[in-house]
């Protein structure tokens, strides 16, 4: 799990520098850069419940938003046909920006999800 961790916070710092040239990195850099430093707090095998919680807590909610927005993922799977998200970097059509933050979100809570029950396995058998 030690490189699992090492190799995400790696990229999730990478994905909060990519970050710069968005439209609103004062929201994207502090959300890679949160699951990055729980990353690295699971690589050195430090676990806090809360901070797992409400990084799942904000990233889900905001999923949520951009799941149900009205340019969000249901309409460019709906009314654009689920059009290529790779096409170009720069994302010229909100519901494509918008698709691919969902599912950085996804990725993110995947990743988290990942450790928190990880961490919470090894808690328990360290107990026994």
């Amino acid at each position: 799990m030690k490189v699992f961790n090492l190799i995400f916070c790696a990229l999730f710092v990478f994905f909060a520098a990519l970050q710069y040239n968005d439209p609103d990195p004062y929201v994207w850099m502090p959300i890679y850069l949160y699951s990055a430093f729980l990353c690295y707090q699971a690589s050195q095998k430090q676990f806090y419940p809360k901070a797992y919680f409400l990084g799942l807590l904000i990233y889900g909610a905001y999923a949520i938003y951009l799941l149900f927005d009205k340019t969000g993922v249901i309409d460019w799977a709906r009314d654009h046909h689920a059009e290529s998200m790779v096409q170009t970097m720069k994302a010229e059509k909100p519901w494509i920006e918008e698709s691919r933050e969902f599912f950085g979100l996804v990725i993110l809570m995947v990743v988290i999800s990942i450790n928190w029950g990880y961490m919470k396995r090894l808690r328990k058998t360290k107990g026994r």
